[in-house]
């Protein structure tokens, strides 16, 4: 997945959900309805995560150090795990809380919303934003989604950029729907009741998308092996020359969503000199590169063969 496609996804995003929080909250101001307070919050809790998201992937770019050898790639993990975080106690947490309040004063007279019209004309301008910004992340994640779903996609993807925009923008689109629910049946019944309730559909929502993206961003940090397909090339590249008899184990961990670790134990003939396995190592690394260019750290540890040894470690790919 390219930076370049993420930061588009979120640049637009970021625009959109600008625009779209100005003027919800001015709906607000005219009408009163909590609905339209929690997807005001929301919008502004999404601005300051693509903020987030902008600014992990420009620290990631950082040059590594003797502190830190292998860079900073992961920064852009930690910076989406933040997002998760703010999205639950920003937008959920505050949308619950609310649309309690909203139930409660309802249900002791409050006299609902006020200019209905200014809030469903804000929340169907709000729509055709959103579903531009949502459009723009499904366009840049086709290009390198293939032929897997969108859940394998949101789940297998080592950038978090672009699951993050698309499960944002994809609940921004129900929240909104939520939300122009509860304002019409408000209008419709004169109870404020459905306003409430609303807004707490719309904190359940937001709730269950930042523990998604919680789970998700969490396995990314604690480090994730390469793909399926990836092993399989690195496998064969290993093994494309008769000087590395066999694989004995190897184990791969993303360092960052665009860098990949590769540590391998190797057999290679016993018979060989140290300067043919240096030389059958070096091989061994310029044919991972070119089948795996994100296989930017590789360590290969030449060695015999032996079930002992194989057993030792665990068998990626043969």
């Amino acid at each position: 997945m390219s930076a370049e496609g993420g930061t588009r996804a979120v640049v637009a995003a970021l625009c959109a959900n600008l625009g779209i929080a100005v003027s919800k909250f001015v709906a607000f101001l005219f009408t009163g309805s909590s609905s339209l307070l929690a997807e005001s919050v929301h919008s502004v809790a999404d601005s300051g995560n693509q903020v987030l998201l902008l600014l992990g992937g420009r620290r990631a770019q950082r040059h590594a150090t003797p502190a830190h050898p292998f860079g900073y790639a992961r920064d852009r993990y930690i910076y989406a795990f933040i997002v998760s975080v703010v999205l639950f106690s920003v937008g959920g947490l505050f949308a619950l809380y609310e649309g309690v309040h909203k139930v409660r004063e309802a249900l002791g007279g409050d006299a609902g919303i006020t200019s209905p019209a200014w809030a469903i004309g804000v929340l169907l301008v709000a729509v055709l934003l959103e579903g531009y910004s949502f459009r723009t992340a499904i366009h840049e994640s086709n290009r390198t989604r293939g032929d897997c779903s969108w859940v394998d996609f949101v789940r297998r993807a080592k950038a978090p950029e672009l699951p993050v925009v698309l499960l944002e923008d994809f609940g921004a689109l129900i929240g909104l729907g939520f939300a122009l629910v509860g304002v019409v049946l408000a209008v419709v019944t004169g109870n404020a009741v459905w306003d409430g309730a609303g807004t707490l559909a719309i904190g359940a929502l937001l709730v269950t998308i930042a523990a998604v993206l919680a789970v998700e961003t969490k396995s990314l940090l604690v480090g994730e092996a390469a793909n399926p397909e990836a092993l399989r090339r690195i496998g064969q590249a290993l093994l494309a020359d008769g000087a590395v008899e066999r694989i004995i184990h190897m184990r791969t961990m993303h360092l960052g969503p665009d860098e990949l670790l590769v540590a391998a134990k190797i057999a290679v003939r016993h018979d060989d000199t140290a300067a043919e396995v240096a030389r059958a190592i070096d091989a061994a690394e310029a044919r991972i590169r070119e089948a795996v260019p994100i296989a930017r750290v590789i360590y290969l540890e030449p060695d015999v063969w032996s079930a002992r040894k194989a057993s030792s470690g665990s068998l990626s790919t043969t």
